[in-house]
């Protein structure tokens, strides 16, 4: 892992905090300047008066940007982590005033990351107290428990596997082998020799059904991808790493049960995602619907999560 600090700095003061660092890790620590790398093992602590962002595993630097509730530094960079990194990102939000770092944890959350919050050991309680509230932290622990967490999860096949996946995927994309045809029906299948992704196990359909059964909601026609990754997370977080045994603990546990759903069904929303049904909106259904009415159009959007798609459409 690589381990980022975003803190709120005083913008016209030089920050020693690269220096503290450095006298309680052997890991090696830096500030950050602008377009660097992102290294494992590495400690990156951003200047003063910045907003910092990641974008393809390298740091970029930005002119400090306040907002009407002062700045967020915090959710600015969690943000860009979470569509960076995806389900390798994981967010930490420790001691601090104000709310600053509970959007950010959200965005992970969303794409299925891991959220930590501090527990009452924080000195200013206000920032994990506000990521708390909203739902989006996964475990709340003190600094030592969230950095034996840390040291846990960094060897799960949930994050283990999937960085020898990106590396894997890497290689045979540099030489044009996915180890992938198409069938007649459009469904991948797995060329002769080559590993395709997990197919749908008799646990697999255990935890399917026991879904349908608690929340009434049939998970079976979902993207099978999709729900393996989420199921991936929710046995990280529970200390398993055998889908079989995790499917027992499902059997037993109810709470975890609601749980996984609420991970399955979390809101991922974004102002013009899935841009190519905004295109045939303007271009087909619009131009189509609109000219042949004077009343007003009211349309209907389905889920909206916290609105971005009805504004869009708007």
């Amino acid at each position: 892992m690589a381990f980022v600090l975003v803190q709120h700095l005083d913008p016209v003061h030089v920050s020693a905090l690269t220096q503290i660092l450095s006298k309680a890790t052997s890991l090696s620590v830096q500030e950050v300047t602008d377009d660097l790398r992102v290294k494992p093992n590495h400690v990156y602590v951003i200047p003063p008066n910045t907003s910092m962002e990641i974008s393809q595993g390298v740091l970029k630097l930005h002119p400090r940007q306040e907002s009407g509730g002062g700045t967020r530094s915090i959710d600015f960079f969690l943000t860009s982590l979470a569509h960076d990194q995806q389900e390798s990102a994981i967010g930490v939000i420790l001691s601090g005033t104000a709310s600053d770092g509970t959007l950010g944890l959200r965005a992970i959350k969303a794409q299925g990351g891991v959220t930590f919050a501090q527990d009452d050991t924080a000195k200013y309680p206000s920032m994990p107290r506000s990521a708390i509230a909203a739902g989006c932290v996964d475990l709340v622990l003190s600094p030592d428990e969230i950095a034996k967490e840390l040291g846990r999860m960094g060897r799960h096949p949930y994050l283990a596997d999937r960085k020898s996946t990106l590396a894997e995927e890497a290689i045979k994309s540099a030489r044009g082998d996915t180890g992938l045809s198409i069938n007649r029906n459009g469904q991948p299948v797995a060329k002769t020799g080559a590993l395709v992704e997990r197919a749908p196990n008799n646990a697999f359909k255990k935890i399917l059904l026991l879904l349908r059964n608690q929340s009434a909601v049939d998970f079976s026609l979902y993207k099978i991808s999709t729900i393996r990754r989420r199921i991936d997370r929710r046995m990280m977080l529970s200390k398993f790493s055998s889908l079989d045994a995790y499917a027992q603990f499902l059997r037993k546990t109810p709470r975890e049960i609601d749980a996984l759903q609420a991970d399955l069904l979390i809101g991922v929303t974004s102002f013009f995602r899935n841009s190519e049904a905004f295109d045939a909106l303007k271009k087909t259904v619009f131009p189509k619907l609109i000219p042949e009415r004077d009343d007003p159009v009211r349309i209907w959007v389905l889920g909206c999560s916290t609105g971005q798609e009805a504004y869009s459409i708007a």
